[in-house]
């Protein structure tokens, strides 16, 4: 069933392969749940064996994060509207999956991040205007990866799953004590990226964990013409690797399923398949229309659901959310807008030069062209403009 010694001799792995034939790569036949959309704790033992539920004071920390990223979902809609930033893939009503993605993990490990997890980045220590810089529309990506051990977001679908897996191939071979968590959505399931990734990650069985986020779409493409698999967890049984389903808006069981996943992979037990279900309420981006392709019965179906209600009425009964604590999440988060709102307000001077100048370390020929007519036509209208070559036109 394995040719890794290292996963026999994981008490957790092994036992998970006693007795089961490889039964243990099979993910729950219904997505692990610990918390209802009603906020109330589910008393199931179903899943008690395998996952264990936060203590409360992590709930409450989680709560306050999904506040916040909230309100940065809030806020970054607003100034797109406004014409502050040129883009923003919003991550509303998906904040529990990106506060789980930075929870779970130890300030050595890494997270690799796709367009949409703005949150999540933030969540590693990002500050505001790092995490929002390349959205405004700027050149530069906004922040040191190294820094933050956290990769720049990637447009691409799934190229960054070969980066973390990388990344984390070394880790091992230098024995450093790193899990790389790689996020990526439904659609990049698709990807011949998404395939690499995995098989790799499973041959060399390597600390890496995917954090799939299924929000249902693909941007207009439905979940049902992506892939008629039982699941997309269960992708992860061809690459022999376990596969898990969790409930997305639940940050309960999403801080219990990938917290184990994460340890797993640190204690030596190799990688792991997480899919979370979600839904992704807002449209793909702001340039997109998401009435053409889903109708208003859809969406309202999901509103019931929302991650941070949930929580919060869970929290209130169970006795651990007081008015002061939610007094205390609404004041950081408001602090946190201003923020945002301050630096996107402020404009800032592009060079339209830094096009061509920053391609290659030596401009190509084809550049140098087009680098010298842009700075013809800028000097024709006016404005003082040298190639990158420092030619006057």
């Amino acid at each position: 069933m394995t040719n890794h010694p290292e996963f026999l001799e994981h008490p957790g792995n092994a036992a998970l392969l006693a007795g089961h034939q490889g039964e243990y790569l099979l993910p729950s036949a219904t997505a692990v749940q610990f918390i209802s959309a009603e906020g109330t704790a589910i008393t199931t033992d179903k899943y008690k064996e395998c996952y264990v539920f936060p203590a409360p004071e992590i709930l409450l920390e989680g709560y306050g994060e999904l506040v916040l990223g909230r309100r940065i979902n809030e806020q970054a809609s607003a100034l797109v509207r406004q014409g502050r930033m040129a883009v923003y893939p919003s991550s509303y009503g998906q904040e529990a999956c990106q506060v789980a993605a930075f929870m779970t993990l130890h300030r050595s490990d890494w997270l690799f991040a796709t367009y949409r997890d703005t949150v999540a980045v933030m969540g590693r220590g990002v500050k505001p205007m790092e995490a929002f810089e390349s959205l405004r529309g700027d050149w530069h990506s906004g922040f040191d990866p190294h820094q933050y051990n956290a990769a720049l977001p990637t447009t691409p679908l799934a190229t960054q799953l070969l980066h973390a897996v990388g990344v984390a191939h070394a880790a091992k071979l230098r024995g450093e004590d790193t899990v790389v968590l790689a996020l990526c959505g439904d659609g990049a399931t698709s990807e011949g990226d998404f395939h690499e990734a995995l098989n790799f990650a499973a041959v060399f069985h390597i600390p890496v964990v995917f954090l799939v986020q299924n929000n249902q779409y693909a941007i207009s493409v439905p979940l049902i013409h992506q892939s008629v698999a039982p699941s997309l967890a269960h992708k992860a049984i061809g690459y022999g690797m376990p596969g898990e389903r969790v409930d997305g808006n639940d940050l309960a069981a999403l801080l219990a399923v990938l917290g184990s996943a994460v340890e797993r992979a640190r204690n030596g037990g190799g990688p792991a398949l997480v899919e979370a279900h979600t839904y992704r309420m807002e449209s793909h981006t702001n340039a997109d229309d998401a009435t053409r392709y889903r109708s208003a019965e859809e969406v309202a179906q999901w509103v019931p659901k929302d991650p941070l209600v949930r929580l919060k009425k869970y929290l209130v009964h169970a006795g651990v959310l007081g008015s002061a604590d939610a007094e205390r999440f609404a004041v950081a988060a408001e602090a946190l807008a201003k923020t945002l709102r301050d630096g996107l307000n402020e404009r800032t001077e592009a060079d339209p030069q830094d096009m061509f100048r920053f391609v290659y370390s030596e401009p190509t020929p084809q550049l140098r062209e087009q680098s010298r007519m842009l700075a013809a036509e800028l000097a024709a209208a006016g404005v003082a403009q040298t190639s990158v070559d420092g030619d006057l036109p």
